[in-house]
């Protein structure tokens, strides 16, 4: 019933609620410089009114509830943005390192060192018999592997260093899952829809997801109160509510998937690494098999470095499939030295299962470490960066955040850059050594071992079986070795090409990679009439030796049609097969005699003023060569502009990060402004606030003072 003990509640109400609003409005003032701080605001409401004679009355206000001013759509728009903002970020600070490597100075760098041992060989071609000549060339190519080795460690090590900052951000990110699903669960606690809200909490909450999204991208779907669920953009729940959910950086790993239909047995295994994925997939059904010989029983797979988008084939276009083998004659993958065989679950280096692989079942190669989504401590999945054939995302990974920017750069961007200078320093090795194996230096041969070693001695050398480095560069031909007296210098016996099959009745037998193995060229030598008078060939430590049994005579080699000399590493220039072991012949370095500037001539002759083989290779400068990478498949270029078009990836890679890095950026820090003009707190709006609600107070307590006043009135007029 209204009276005056109503107008003193509504005074006591509107004293509450002024007081609500001032204590409000101060901790807004006092926290205006505090990060991550949303304003407050008190809601006010009217309280129930009472129907009265002459009408309702009102009994004053309530002080409903202090809600937290944020705008949930603009900041799910900053977090997408803001990922992508430090994903880039990530990326163009690395690769200005890397574009740091690859700027060659005026007179320094690879450039300049190719440009110089090019120019080394022409002057050797104009003196062919000068020793200080001899020399500069030696010089000139230690500098030159020199300038490769140090921007090759360069690589390496930042490749290394990412490695450690992924290892630190997966702790990070664990760290925050598991820090907002107890803020979940302190909100959940704490949270009651209209009475109580636990802003500051909510504040802490949007602290650490932003911070989250800084190491990978997050999609929110906020319930209210602490039923929050946060996961990755392609849906591997992080956080749902109080449940959390951890990520885990692991090394090199295989996974099998096998159709419903396969009983398949063993355990695909590999050696080596890289930073590419491979995916096999059986497209034919067959057993594992201990040899290229019994390849038409293997199963076949095909092969894929994007989770199976695309599949790789060859120059021509045609898909390239590898057999299923065993230890002994495991396959080399295409363009890379990881190794792959099957064996059994417990023995890699035996396969004594009977089941054979069928069409369909599927082997995952991770060669690296990546990055795995746990849904149980027994359940994982993959989810490292990964780009597909046609350069986008896999959506089915992380795509975003610092996470995803080292991944990105530890994997296909310095991957790629790693890999094709690679391929150029393989393809100088190779075409310096085809020509220079042909030649003739000053001194001939007593005795000489290839550098190159086979994996297993009985496989055909073409075969990727067999373990030589460069078997896809043999072709049938054949080679000749001259035969001459130590002292005269005459010629003995040559050119002789050695019959393969050691059977003089078939005639002359040509090389033939798919057939020929290390044992044959070996036999070849010793079985052949014309040879094994002068010259005993072993095999030592898997490589090819070859030696006179006679002091009183040498050896030297001429025209080779099969590049068997240069894969063996016979009369070669250079040692090594990319960047990382490019070295000059052991041979040369003890000798510089063994330099081959000329040809041996019709009469078993090595003319000191020949220059044949070093205009040979000056001109290797201006040839154009064919490269193949997995990333860009076969291109052809001059050694000198494929490793210029390489710098100059670098810097557009770079620059493309640059830009992107400045398009998110602004894009992220005009939302975060948006979010700041809505939640941020105003000093000069919460003054105005702040003398509004003082005012209400003073008059909610003279409301009171009256009431006092009128009721004490009415006390006085009682007898």
């Amino acid at each position: 019933m209204p009276g005056l003990g109503a107008v003193l509640d509504i005074g006591r109400w509107a004293l509450f609620s002024s007081q609500s609003a001032i204590e409000t409005t101060g901790n807004n003032i006092a926290n205006v410089n505090t990060p991550g701080y949303s304003r407050r605001k008190v809601i006010l409401e009217e309280a129930p009114s009472i129907d009265y004679a002459p009408g309702q009355l009102g009994t004053g206000v309530r002080a409903k509830e202090i809600v937290r001013i944020f705008n949930d759509f603009i900041e799910k728009q900053y977090l997408d943005k803001y990922t992508y903002q430090e994903r880039w970020r990530t990326l163009h600070e690395n690769l200005d390192s890397v574009q740091a490597v690859f700027k060659n100075k005026e007179e320094a760098g690879v450039s300049a060192a190719v440009e110089q041992f090019f120019a080394s060989w022409q002057d050797l071609a104009q003196r062919p018999d000068d020793s200080s000549v001899r020399t500069a060339l030696l010089g000139n190519a230690e500098n030159l592997i020199q300038a490769i080795d140090v921007s090759s460690t360069d690589l390496q090590n930042l490749q290394m260093q990412i490695n450690d900052f992924i290892e630190q951000d997966v702790e990070k990110a664990n760290k925050l899952i598991k820090e907002i699903a107890e803020l979940n669960r302190q909100i959940t606690a704490r949270y009651h829809p209209g009475q109580n809200n636990p802003n500051e909490l909510y504040d802490k909450r949007n602290s650490l997801i932003r911070d989250l999204s800084q190491l990978l991208d997050v999609t929110v779907i906020d319930h209210g109160g602490g039923d929050l669920l946060i996961t990755t953009k392609s849906g591997y729940t992080l956080v749902d509510g109080i449940e959390y959910y951890r990520l885990a950086l692991e090394g090199p790993q295989t996974i099998t998937l096998l159709t419903p239909e396969s009983t398949f047995d063993g355990q695909i295994y590999f050696s080596g690494s890289d930073e590419y994925e491979y995916t096999l997939e059986a497209i034919k059904s067959g057993s594992v098999v201990g040899s290229s010989a019994s390849d038409a029983n293997a199963a076949k797979f095909k092969i894929s470095i994007d989770g199976g988008k695309s599949w790789l084939t060859d120059e021509n276009g045609n898909l390239i499939t590898i057999p299923a083998r065993n230890y002994d004659s495991r396959v080399t993958l295409p363009t890379s030295d990881v190794q792959v065989w099957f064996g059994d679950p417990n023995d890699p280096n035996q396969y004594s299962g009977l089941n054979s692989i069928e069409v369909g079942d599927t082997f995952h190669i991770v060669p690296k470490h990546g990055l795995y989504w746990y849904k149980t401590t027994s359940s994982k999945v993959n989810i490292t960066p990964m780009v597909l054939s046609n350069g986008e995302d896999n959506t089915r990974r992380l795509v975003g955040g610092t996470l995803a920017g080292m991944f990105y750069f530890r994997d296909n961007y310095i991957g790629e850059i790693k890999e094709k200078f690679n391929e150029f320093a393989k393809e100088l090795i190779w075409e310096v050594n085809r020509i220079h194996s042909q030649g003739a230096g000053l001194q001939k041969f007593g005795e000489i071992t290839g550098t190159y070693s086979v994996q297993n001695t009985k496989e055909p050398l073409g075969s990727n079986a067999s373990g030589l480095f460069f078997y896809d560069k043999l072709s049938q031909g054949n080679f000749s070795i001259y035969i001459s007296d130590k002292t005269t210098g005459k010629l003995v016996e040559g050119p002789t090409y050695p019959d393969i099959d050691g059977d003089p009745t078939t005639g002359q037998t040509n090389f033939d990679p798919n057939t020929h193995s290390l044992e044959d060229i070996t036999n070849a030598i010793n079985n052949d009439s014309r040879l094994n008078k002068y010259l005993q060939a072993q095999i030592i430590d898997n490589k090819l030796n070859i030696k006179v049994k006679n002091p009183n005579y040498q050896f030297a080699f001429g025209d080779d049609t099969t590049g068997l000399l240069a894969a063996l590493g016979i009369n070669t220039f250079f040692e090594g097969t990319g960047t990382g072991d490019i070295a000059v012949n052991s041979y040369i370095n003890q000798n510089l005699d063994f330099i081959a500037a000329g040809k041996i001539n019709g009469a078993g002759e090595a003319n000191p003023a020949d220059n044949t083989t070093a205009n040979s290779i000056a001109a290797l400068q201006y040839k154009q060569v064919s490269f193949t990478t997995k990333s860009e498949g076969t291109t052809k270029n001059t050694l000198q502009g494929y490793y210029n078009s390489l710098t100059a990836t670098v810097g557009a890679y770079t620059q493309r990060a640059e830009y992107n890095y400045n398009f998110f950026k602004s894009l992220a820090t005009d939302l975060d402004r948006k979010q700041k003009e809505i939640s941020g707190v105003n000093l000069d709006e919460e003054m105005s606030n702040l003398l509004k609600f003082q005012q209400a107070y003073t008059a909610a307590a003279k409301l009171i003072t009256v009431s006092e006043q009128m009721m004490s009135t009415i006390i006085q007029m009682l007898p």
